[in-house]
């Protein structure tokens, strides 16, 4: 295995900032110093590319990742360079090596690689003009010069030869010739010009928005390169017009003149740190007869594994056997009180867990290979996977005959960040209580089952919403809400529960606070309806529906957290989900925790 650099790599690669090909880099091999993670990603890392001698700036791509966390590639590690671009970096003189294709030579040197060779100039040495020889015996060999005739040539001025290359191509096959295409694996925000091939693998909805400078349009798309990686697309106003129609999912386009920004985890849609957005300035054409098929990567979750993603944004892969599909009903929005259609089918796998899956709008009604329950979210029938293979195989063998229960009913999870079954990470409340520490740092999850001791009539219960995003309103002038965040006034508006309640356990108690939709299953009733007993039916009846409301038990997931108030700080606990206690489930997990323990 070697364990050299390659002798003037750095400056091999700034002479060639841009090759055309793999086929045009010759053989660079460079050690790793300085490997680091870029922010908190855990996909991309950068470092010091090294030839003992000079050293640049350097970016790795994604999948190395995985060498990265598994040991294999390190810091003082040799990697052969096998693909790149070099990019210019805004305000500094220097340019970033964004390496695109790579492989790892060697785990971790000892030592950084130094180069000791000093570059000694060549000696000139200047000798007196010898006299011509006399004796004919003695020649002299010289190269000989053959003289050519001059060749009669017809001068091309560049546009000429420019000419010649793009004449009977069509408009996307010139902007290949004329810029190099790259792989979506090695764009990043700071990158100059570049070209994209891409498939149009998910087309969203063209929608309105409203908010604070104006109203305008936006939609987005999921586009995928022959490698499979895969980027969100964003379109605003003007660009949305422009492009909406030009776009058709499964078309094959090229792509420039766009711009990259660190991808918003919370809304993104695909696996990658950047996403992507086009102007009325960008440039896409469409690449006629183009074949490749970008592959595509699921990434399965079990049925009874749904726990963790409930309230969550991140979107997942699921499989199953359709058991049964409903009628198409359909529901008014909230919103804006339109009628929407609607259709539900239950599928199953072999974790003996079913889930129901909803469709909406136009997608609800259509029979085909494709649905969609949200915008970028596609269902295919029978799919030409080796999971799929699996699963039917499964259920043409043992599915057909087994007992199936509903995913719902044995497990209940919270937010993104906290998310588990209500049977992980149980705790009783003086472990939280006790250990101040907790939360202090970042938010701590925990499951908890408790009941409600004590819920106080006098707090503040509720604020005023927004119908449309929940946010807090005020009474407009005149008549009607306002809110902020909409920018918008409205005539009605609703309660939404935000208090305090005081939980106990055989360990102990704790206040904690709640917030609407796990209110709402503690107290029984709305913000609305609580309010309308207060003020129709008096004090009595409200005060006797929160007694109600007390020792009856729950499980909780809740989070715990540092706050500041008075410039003191201290614990919060804020319940994130809620689920009542199923004897049958509790009992089950009590069993499992006592064969853990070992008999003294």
């Amino acid at each position: 295995m070697a364990r050299c650099v390659t002798p003037g790599a750095v400056s091999m690669i700034l002479s060639n900032p841009s090759p055309e090909s793999p086929s045009d880099v010759q053989e660079i091999i460079v050690q790793v110093l300085d490997l680091k993670p870029i922010g908190t990603s855990s996909t991309r890392f950068t470092f010091m590319a090294s030839d003992g001698e000079m050293k640049l700036k350097a970016m790795l791509p994604t999948y190395l990742s995985t060498e990265i966390q598994s040991g294999k590639l390190q810091n003082l590690g040799l990697i052969r360079i096998v693909d790149y671009t070099c990019n210019s970096i805004p305000n500094q003189p220097e340019k970033a090596l964004i390496v695109t294709k790579c492989e790892v030579v060697s785990p971790a040197l000892e030592l950084e690689i130094k180069s000791d060779v000093k570059k000694e100039k060549p000696e000139l040495t200047l000798k007196p003009k010898q006299e011509e020889l006399v004796n004919n015996d003695v020649k002299i060999n010289e190269p000989a010069i053959i003289l050519k005739p001059k060749q009669s040539t017809v001068p091309k001025s560049a546009a000429q030869i420019v000419q010649e290359q793009h004449v009977n191509v069509a408009p996307a096959a010139r902007l290949a010739i004329s810029r190099r295409v790259h792989p979506l694996v090695s764009l990043n925000p700071y990158q100059g010009n570049w070209t994209i091939k891409v498939r149009l693998t998910n087309k969203g909805n063209l929608r309105s928005y409203r908010n604070a400078k104006g109203e305008g349009q936006v939609f987005n798309v999921e586009l995928t390169d022959e490698d499979g990686t895969q980027i969100q697309a964003t379109m605003f106003n003007e660009a949305a017009a422009k492009f909406y129609p030009k776009f058709e999912l499964g078309k094959v386009y090229y792509i420039s003149k766009g711009f990259l920004r660190v991808a918003n985890k919370q809304f993104a849609t695909v696996n990658n740190d950047y996403e992507m957005n086009l102007n009325e300035n960008s440039i896409v054409e469409e690449v006629e007869g183009e074949t490749f098929i970008p592959e595509t990567k699921y990434n399965f979750v079990k049925i009874d594994q749904l726990g963790s993603y409930v309230n969550g944004r991140e979107l997942i892969d699921l499989i199953g056997v359709v058991q049964n599909v409903s009628s198409t009903m359909s529901i008014r929005r909230k919103s804006n009180n339109d009628l929407i259609p609607k259709r539900d089918f239950t599928i199953a796998d072999d974790s003996n867990k079913t889930v129901t899956v909803s469709l909406w709008n136009d997608l609800a009604t259509d029979v085909g290979v494709s649905l969609s329950t949200l915008s970028r979210s596609t269902v295919t029938i029978n799919p030409d996977l080796p999971e799929a293979k699996k699963l039917k195989s499964w259920y043409d063998s043992e599915g057909k005959g087994a007992s199936m229960a509903s995913v719902g009913s044995s497990m209940i999870s919270s937010t993104k960040n906290g998310s588990r079954s209500m049977y992980s990470d149980r705790v009783f409340l003086s472990h939280i209580t006790d250990n101040q520490s907790l939360g202090q740092d970042k938010p701590a999850f925990f499951s908890i089952n408790v009941y409600v001791s004590f819920i106080k009539p006098d707090q503040t219960m509720w604020y005023r919403a927004c119908n449309t995003c929940n946010k807090k309103v005020i009474e407009a002038v005149g008549s009607g809400y306002w809110c902020e965040s909409c920018q918008k006034n409205d005539d009605d508006s609703s309660l939404r529960y935000i208090m305090v309640v005081k939980v106990t356990d055989p360990s102990g108690e704790a206040w904690v606070s709640v917030f609407n939709e796990q209110a709402e299953k503690i107290v029984g009733c709305s913000a609305d309806e609580l309010n309308r007993i207060r003020t129709e039916e008096g004090d009595e009846k409200y005060q006797l529906k929160l007694k109600e409301a007390t020792w009856v038990p729950h499980l909780f997931r809740v989070s715990v957290v540092h706050t500041e108030y008075m410039h003191e700080k201290r614990q919060r606990i804020t319940v994130r989900a809620q689920a009542p206690v199923d004897c049958l489930a509790e009992s089950k997990y009590l069993l499992e925790e006592i064969e853990k323990m070992s008999v003294c």
